[in-house]
């Protein structure tokens, strides 16, 4: 089994307190240039859940794919975020997280072999950063080009906003994040739901239990089919088993990300 470094390396991508970001790496065996994941936090995008909770995630997850994890932080409904804030946020992060991660570990990461990840509402902000390049004229955190990233691990993500906001997810999560439902703010959701963005950049792998109790496994099963992406679905599986690293998911999350930074099915 690999190890981690004891300590994470605080860094601020920008200047609100929570432009804040853990990075997590490998020991030192696990050799230089490793590929870097950035790791958005779940929590229906709501202030009162942190990065806090997937530090254990994050920490494993080094430990175990020989991948530097930088977990973001982001302001968030209730603190500050919601529309457009949280996403222009995530924007940030994931243009200024790998120069900063090289500067604070100079040899130690290979800032050009980026993987976006993210779980539950992180793993819609995961797969919008993919996007942004597919994002209407005018959006928040538009880009010309496609992002520089190998791709997306997605687990038990908001992958469908405007399905998650008709099943009421989060008591009402979208809706609050995103200012009302898809026929109040049409535009809100043009540009920030992925199910109707396109195909992400690189690879995108989603791993999501059939017994998730807080998002369905149809919705990730229709997502992928509609994108093309793999899907992992996990017999057994809650909401919360993908990021944790001792259930019976966490082989196929790990694998998920080697799967992403080679590209091909390993």
């Amino acid at each position: 089994m690999r190890r981690v470094q004891a300590s994470p390396v605080p860094l601020a991508y920008g200047g609100h307190p929570d432009h804040a970001a853990d990075l997590f790496l490998p020991a030192e065996g696990a050799g230089p240039g490793v590929p870097l994941v950035l790791f958005f936090h779940g929590g229906f995008w709501r202030a009162e859940h942190d990065r806090q909770h997937v530090a254990g995630f994050a920490r494993a997850l080094a430990a175990q794919s020989g991948c530097a994890v930088v977990s973001v932080e982001y302001r968030r409904v209730g603190g500050g975020g919601g529309w457009p804030v949280t996403l222009t946020d995530a924007a940030q992060a994931v243009d200024r997280l790998p120069r900063l991660v090289a500067q604070a570990a100079p040899g130690r990461v290979d800032p050009a072999r980026v993987v976006y990840a993210g779980h539950s509402a992180g793993g819609h902000l995961a797969l919008w950063a993919a996007l942004r390049h597919r994002l209407p004229d005018g959006a928040p955190g538009r880009t010309e080009t496609p992002p520089a990233v190998l791709g997306v691990l997605a687990l038990a993500p908001t992958a469908d906003l405007a399905w998650a906001d008709e099943l009421g997810s989060g008591r009402g999560a979208v809706a609050a994040f995103l200012g009302g439902a898809r026929e109040k703010v049409p535009d809100r959701y043009a540009a920030a739901d992925p199910s109707a963005l396109g195909v992400p950049a690189g690879r995108t792998v989603v791993v999501h239990g059939a017994l998730d109790e807080a998002l369905p496994v149809a919705m990730a099963r229709r997502y992928t089919a509609r994108v093309g992406a793999t899907l992992h679905e996990l017999p057994g599986a809650g909401h919360f088993d993908v990021i944790d690293p001792g259930a019976a998911a966490w082989p196929v999350v790990t694998e998920g990300v080697r799967t992403v930074v080679a590209g091909v099915e390993v």
